[in-house]
């Protein structure tokens, strides 16, 4: 095609805001497209790329061959999204919409590089474009199916006896696998489920912003509902009234992100013979993090601390860890029991200074609260405390699980 008008006030705009978006998504596709073909992966992220920079050129020159090179590439594009992702929203829409508001533009632009009085038709499919890409993204707020079962799901009954009656870990299992072997709430009646009872932990966020936020996922051993609060307490509810049967504050204290996602459990093995009207011996045992880097131990059956665990009942995570100012080192993520070590990692406030407190694991004893090991990322050598005078490797990347 030869080369079209040169565009001036608003096509000029528009021409250098497509040509400059076509030069930038062009390169960030095309250059990762080299080593995607190079690794044996598809060549589109390549061709469309190289695509777009073609076009960018063209349209720099006025030429409406580069808007026409691009609609053609679009419109591959999006058959290649279809047989690639199928009729999905997230997936098409991930894969279309960037192209489609390029589109968009291209649509605007080709009035201003042509000769033509007649605006209406490319305005006319710049306002369908239009209409698709704002139902596009409206549609985002609607919930979708991330993965759409291809045939029925049949309720899968539980064998007798076999019911699950506890969820003794965040994860249910320590296999994690999250879900529970029951089937008398099914897909078929949950929509019929009533609010049986309501229990008020007491805490109320704070107005200073500094980010309390319930991301508590309860424990349920026998008849008993143990909760965690972004201020560090636990209560102990009745699973079948709600009713409060006792409560533990840690007086925990932090400048920011409070919050609690959940608690670690343990029992001896003999722990199904000890009464819970017995519970000093601590057979039934939580452990609680706080947002101010202490592990504690509580007996499930009263909410007292159990003494024989680190200092009454308390480990000191600050420990062997240098300076740690007030919330740059949280406990906030359930903590792993495994066999008979509990296993913490901890939220570092990272990408604030240099120097940072460090990212060290750390597993103890469940019953005495004694340091078993330590992994710290940036010194292997070290596998307990650290040495006389000396601290974890500091800055280091945490694990906040």
């Amino acid at each position: 095609m030869a080369t079209g008008s040169t565009p001036h006030g608003i096509g000029r705009i528009l021409k250098w805001l497509l040509a400059g978006l076509l030069i930038i998504i062009g390169l960030a596709i095309g250059i990762p497209g080299i080593k995607l073909v190079s690794l044996g992966g598809s060549a589109y992220f390549l061709i469309m790329g190289v695509a777009m920079l073609i076009s960018a050129l063209l349209i720099v020159k006025n030429r409406t061959s580069g808007i026409v090179l691009y609609a053609l590439a679009f419109i591959a594009s999006a058959i290649w999204a279809v047989s690639d992702a199928g009729w999905e929203f997230w997936p098409l829409f991930s894969r279309l919409f960037t192209f489609g508001v390029l589109a968009f533009l291209a649509a605007l632009l080709w009035p201003f590089l042509t000769a033509s009085a007649n605006k209406k038709p490319a305005f006319g499919l710049a306002g369908v474009i239009a209409l698709v890409l704002l139902v596009s993204a409206g549609w985002m707020f609607k919930p979708q199916t991330l993965v759409a079962a291809n045939e029925a799901v049949p309720v899968k009954p539980v064998a007798e006896g076999s019911q699950q009656t506890d969820w003794k870990h965040w994860g249910n299992t320590t296999h994690g696998d999250r879900f529970a072997a029951l089937d008398q709430i099914n897909k078929q009646n949950v929509n019929q489920l009533k609010v049986a009872w309501i229990a008020h932990t007491g805490d109320i966020p704070q107005s200073n912003g500094s980010g309390a936020e319930d991301q508590n996922t309860p424990l349920q051993i026998g008849d008993t509902l143990f909760v965690c609060t972004p201020y560090s307490k636990v209560l102990a509810l009745d699973v079948d009234s709600g009713k409060e049967k006792w409560r533990y504050d840690s007086k925990a204290t932090a400048p920011n992100w409070q919050r609690c996602r959940g608690l670690g459990y343990y029992e001896d093995a003999q722990a199904a013979t000890v009464p819970a009207a017995q519970p000093a011996a601590c057979a039934r045992r939580l452990f609680l993090p706080t947002t101010d880097a202490r592990l504690i131990a509580i007996n499930a059956d009263n909410g007292q601390p159990c003494a024989d665990f680190g200092s009454n009942g308390t480990v000191d995570l600050s420990v062997g860890m240098g300076d740690v100012k007030p919330g740059y080192y949280q406990q906030t993520s359930t903590p792993l029991v495994a066999g008979n070590v509990v296993v913490v990692g901890g939220r570092v406030a990272d990408n604030y200074s240099t120097g940072e407190p460090p990212g060290v694991v750390r597993a103890y004893d469940v019953h005495t609260g004694k340091l078993a090991w330590a992994w710290d990322p940036g010194n292997p050598a070290i596998t307990g405390l650290p040495p006389e005078g000396q601290t974890y490797t500091r800055g280091t990347p945490n694990v906040w699980s």
